[in-house]
């Protein structure tokens, strides 16, 4: 795959405080990759570096083999759909997409043809000539895509779009852009601090913090083998261990040697042990690896969470199965349950 876009060192600093620390990373084309991470972690600060609407203090951004840092935001070939859509109220549909065709002086039979296509693109077939302001927000959404689309970016570039609908919307939305980003074949760079989001659309994900990366790597890598803490607590829920680890393939925790499936670690090393809730299952005493007592039980719909406090910390496990509280109880994992982790805080 074509390297597409790389970040070099990048560093922002506004007013004394460091927004960004020395951010590396490179971005391939026709990926769709999501910067992920809570509210300011420098996440949208990157992406609007990307886009030209910010310099960075330090570092080179390199686009399609070119340093672009100089070039100014219009003459790059990046679209952005922002939060807030940003559309035009006083013009229609068709007007908001043609927008910057029409800025460009290209022709009316070619403008009708693309904007055509972008509205067939986003499901928003026949409603060229309707009102912005009558439209709902997932509508609106759709139209802030075609609007970006249709000048044929080499980068769409994707600020919390989904932020401002309902969960039902949101969530039909997710699947709907990585259609789109899978049929126009460019590269997407989506900006989220929602997991499911990420987990859902993503190539790749990037998890950020305090203005620097904590892991980066595919949806599953990143949920089954976070690098740290940070990363095991911010995405999905965990049940995080203090451990030695003694040598490959063997790790200690609870008092207990378990067999596990990483490696490479230094013999008797301090790690940290992530099992996630959907991995454990309550078990009779007589079968149980760990021992606990059920303090508590919720419902969440598709299962419980039970709390099981045992000698050491309070485990959660999200099962199909109820349980009763005060009853003793047996927890059961697997070894490929059991992802190590090292103790460094940062990528």
């Amino acid at each position: 795959m074509r390297k597409i876009i790389e970040f070099h060192n990048i560093v922002k600093e506004f007013d004394g405080q460091l927004i960004l620390r020395g951010i590396n990373l490179d971005i391939y084309e026709n990926e769709f990759v999501t910067l992920l991470g809570p509210s300011g972690c420098g996440k949208t600060t990157l992406l609007r570096i990307l886009g030209g609407f910010l310099e960075q203090t330090q570092g080179e951004v390199y686009f399609d083999g070119i340093e672009i840092s100089k070039v100014p935001a219009y003459k790059r070939e990046i679209n952005t759909v922002f939060q807030k859509y940003a559309l035009f109220p006083h013009m229609d549909v068709y007007d908001n997409i043609a927008f910057g065709l029409k800025i460009k002086k290209q022709s009316k039979d070619i403008i009708r043809q693309k904007v055509e296509k972008m509205l067939k693109l986003v499901g928003l077939e026949g409603y060229d000539h309707r009102p912005i302001t009558t439209l709902s927000g997932g509508q609106q959404q759709r139209v802030a895509i075609a609007r970006a689309l249709v000048n044929e970016p080499m980068v769409l570039l994707l600020d919390e779009p989904l932020g401002a609908l309902d969960l039902k919307l949101r969530k039909e939305m997710q699947i709907e852009l990585k259609k789109i980003q899978k049929e126009v074949g460019i590269t997407f760079i989506y900006v989220t601090h929602d997991q499911e989001e990420a987990l859902t659309m993503s190539d790749k994900i990037v998890v950020m913090n305090d203005g620097e990366i904590q892991q980066i790597g595919s949806p599953t890598d990143v949920y089954n083998e976070p690098e740290n803490e940070f990363v095991a607590k911010f995405i999905g829920e965990s049940n995080i261990i203090p451990g030695v680890m003694l040598d490959d393939y063997r790790v200690v925790f609870h008092d207990k040697e378990f067999e596990c499936v990483d490696y490479g670690f230094d013999d008797n090393e301090e790690v940290d042990i992530v099992i996630r809730p959907e991995d454990l299952d309550i078990v009779t005493t007589d079968i149980g690896k760990l021992h606990g007592v059920v303090k508590s039980i919720t419902f969440k719909g598709v299962h419980y969470e039970i709390e099981v406090e045992t000698d050491l910390m309070t485990f959660k496990v999200h099962t199909t199965d109820n349980s009763e509280i005060g009853k003793e109880v047996g927890l059961h994992f697997f070894p490929e349950d059991i992802h190590v982790m090292s103790k460094m805080r940062a990528y």
